[in-house]
C-alpha cells in the first residue's frame, strides 16, 4: 500500500493513486460555534481529525491569532491594519498603506528573511519542520501567504485605486509589483532550496460568476508575475498548487500553461461540467466543495450526490482529482459527518 504521500504525488501527476486524497478543514469559526457538538463528529471520523481529542481545545480561552480575532485590530507586516468581526473569520483590511502614490517613495516591502506577513519568521524552525517531515515520509510543503499578489494590491492601495492604476496604466504600478515579485520570489526560493515537494501559491481572482478583471487585464498585470514564481519550480520539479476563490474558467489554460500541476477551484462556482472541460486530464484539479449551498443547508443524500457526481465526472483510475473541504458557519455537525462519510464512501471508486 503506498504512504499518503505517495499516493498524493502520485495522484497530482496521474500515476494511478490508490485513492482520491481528501481534506476536511473546520474554521475556527465553526468550532466557536459547534464546539463539542462538532467534536464530537470529529472523534467519528479520526481519520480526516487524526488531531482531535476528547477536551482538546479550551474553547472559552482559544487564541484565534492575528487578524481572526473578533474586536481587535491588527496591523501586518506590511503596515495593513485586519479587523474581523468574528472569532475565527478572517478580517478585512481597514486602511490602505498607498492609497496616495506619495507614500510610495518612503514605503519598504517586508524582508521575507526577517518578516512573515503576520509574524516575525524563523527559517530555522521551518526548515527542521520539513526535515522532520521528510524522515518521517510526509508530504512537506511551502508556499504564500494568502494574496500574495492581486489582493496585496488592494490592500495597500485600496480596491477602486487599484483597478484604476490597471485600467489607466499607472507606471508606479509596475515599480510596486517588481518589489512586491522579488518579496515573493525570496520566499519561494527559500522553500525550493529545503527541498519541499509542493509549492502553495494561493490568492482570489474570482466573483461568483466572473474575474474581477478581465481576462486582459489578469494577462497583461498578473500572469508575468505568476510565470517569474512557477519557473523555478518547475525547473526543480516541484509540484505547483494554485488556490483562487470564485470563477476562474476563463483563465485555467492560462494558469496551466504557465505551469500550474494543481488547480484549487470551487465547485459550484465554476461549474462541474465546465471544471471537467477547461481542467480535467491537464492539471490536477483540488477540488474545494460547495461551502454555499449544499453542505452548509443540505440533506444527506444531497451531500453524498454531489460527492458522487464529482468523482465520476472529473476522477479518474489515472488520479488528477483531489478534495478539500472547508467548513464555516452555518453548517450543521451532521453535514459535517455526511461529508465525511461521503468522502470515504467514494475515495476508492475507482480502484475498487
Amino acid at each position: 500500500m503506498l504512504t499518503a504521500r505517495e499516493n498524493y504525488i502520485r495522484n497530482a501527476r496521474f500515476q494511478y493513486p490508490e485513492w482520491i486524497p481528501s481534506s476536511v478543514h473546520i474554521s475556527n469559526a465553526s468550532w466557536d460555534q459547534l464546539r463539542y457538538d462538532i467534536e464530537e463528529v470529529a472523534l467519528r471520523h479520526p481519520d480526516f481529525f487524526p488531531y482531535v481529542k476528547k477536551g482538546w481545545r479550551d474553547y472559552k480561552n482559544f487564541n484565534f491569532g492575528n487578524a481572526y480575532t473578533k474586536g481587535q485590530p491588527f496591523k501586518d507586516s506590511w503596515g495593513c491594519i485586519w479587523e474581523s468581526p468574528v472569532n475565527g473569520l478572517e478580517g478585512v483590511v481597514r486602511n490602505a498603506p498607498l492609497s496616495s502614490w506619495e507614500n510610495f517613495q518612503s514605503y519598504v516591502v517586508p524582508d521575507p528573511d526577517i518578516h512573515a506577513d503576520r509574524s516575525i519568521r524563523n527559517w530555522d524552525r521551518e526548515r527542521k519542520n520539513i526535515e522532520l517531515n521528510k524522515s518521517n515520509n510526509n508530504l512537506t510543503a511551502g508556499g504564500l501567504a494568502h494574496g500574495f499578489l492581486f489582493l496585496r494590491l488592494q490592500y495597500l492601495r485600496g480596491f477602486e485605486n487599484a483597478m484604476f492604476d490597471m485600467y489607466t496604466d499607472e507606471p508606479l504600478l509596475v515599480k510596486l509589483i517588481d518589489e512586491i515579485d522579488q518579496h515573493n520570489i525570496k520566499i519561494v526560493e527559500r522553500y525550493l532550496d529545503m527541498g519541499v515537494d509542493i509549492m502553495e501559491i494561493p490568492e482570489d481572482l474570482g466573483m461568483q460568476n466572473s474575474l474581477v478583471i478581465s481576462p486582459d487585464m489578469f494577462r497583461k498585470w498578473i500572469l508575468p508575475s505568476y510565470k517569474k514564481l512557477f519557473r523555478p519550480c518547475r525547473e526543480k520539479n516541484t509540484l505547483v498548487a494554485f488556490h483562487s476563490d470564485g470563477y476562474i474558467m476563463e483563465i485555467a489554460n492560462d494558469l496551466i500553461e504557465a505551469g500550474v500541476d494543481i488547480i484549487n477551484p470551487q465547485d459550484l462556482c465554476n461549474g462541474i461540467d465546465n471544471i471537467a472541460r477547461e481542467i480535467k486530464g491537464k492539471a490536477c484539479i483540488r477540488l474545494d466543495i460547495d461551502r454555499q449551498k449544499i453542505i452548509p443547508f443540505g440533506t444527506r443524500k444531497e451531500i453524498h450526490e454531489l460527492i458522487e457526481e464529482e468523482v465520476r465526472k472529473l476522477g479518474s483510475p489515472q488520479g488528477g482529482l483531489e478534495f478539500i473541504a472547508g467548513i464555516y458557519p452555518p453548517t450543521p455537525p451532521e453535514n459535517v459527518d455526511a461529508l465525511c462519510e461521503a468522502l470515504r464512501k467514494f475515495r476508492r471508486y475507482y480502484w475498487e
